[in-house]
């Protein structure tokens, strides 16, 4: 099964300064365009770092190093940002970047290693097209359950595990996936649990046996 990818779910309306961009002016685009961060890019469009909302409020309280609350977006003090007139200083780099071609598990991941809401996505030569953030890759739970359903008959039983579509019963309510009937011998539970979870909308999964009432789900 393939993940949606991140080319996919991205926006390419991205709201972007250079290093010599004012601190106001950020300031005025972040309100303006109600985000939160912007990407700072060089000449040829590519980013070399992000400056949030907490980097400008730093300016507000002096950016003592013992009065600051971590938001864990790099190694630039706090002092020096406080002090900062424009992105360049006020930045925080490098910026964490994502190709079109990622996975949303990719993303996730990458977005979870790093702390971060969002990520900037970039093509084969590290230009900015994209932004994709949290509640993006969120949109994968909002697929129908019909879709969810045939894709883990196609691709989960039918093509991978080799079985006929009629082999199991299928069912999808909210992301649910309840699979009933028998198993070959040589087809195990655990596996074709595992690739039901990786369907893109696929909340939990259960199996049941035949002849089972009722089963245990598992995330």
């Amino acid at each position: 099964m393939k993940h949606q990818k991140v080319g996919d779910l991205m926006s390419d309306a991205v709201v972007r300064v250079q290093r010599g961009t004012p601190f106001k002016e950020i300031a005025h685009l972040l309100q303006d365009y109600d985000i939160t961060a912007v990407p700072v890019v060089d000449a040829e469009d590519r980013p070399v770092g992000v400056v949030s909302e907490a980097d400008l409020l730093q300016k507000m309280w002096g950016g003592d190093p013992d009065e600051a609350v971590g938001h864990g977006e790099g190694p630039r003090p706090a002092g020096a940002k406080a002090s900062a007139i424009d992105a360049a200083g006020l930045m925080t780099s490098p910026a964490v970047c994502a190709r079109e071609d990622w996975s949303v598990v990719d993303a996730a991941r990458a977005m979870a290693r790093h702390g971060i809401k969002r990520l900037l996505v970039v093509d084969e030569g590290g230009r900015l097209i994209g932004l994709v953030s949290r509640s993006d890759l969120l949109r994968v739970f909002l697929r129908k359950d019909r879709a969810i359903r045939t894709e883990i008959i196609e691709e989960a039983l039918v093509r991978t595990l080799g079985l006929a579509p009629s082999s199991m019963q299928v069912e999808v309510a909210h992301g649910h996936v309840v699979l009933s009937g028998r198993l070959p011998q040589d087809v195990s539970v655990s596996v074709l649990e595992e690739l039901c979870r990786r369907v893109d909308g696929v909340v939990a999964v259960e199996f049941r046996a035949a002849g089972e009432a009722d089963g245990s789900a598992s995330a």
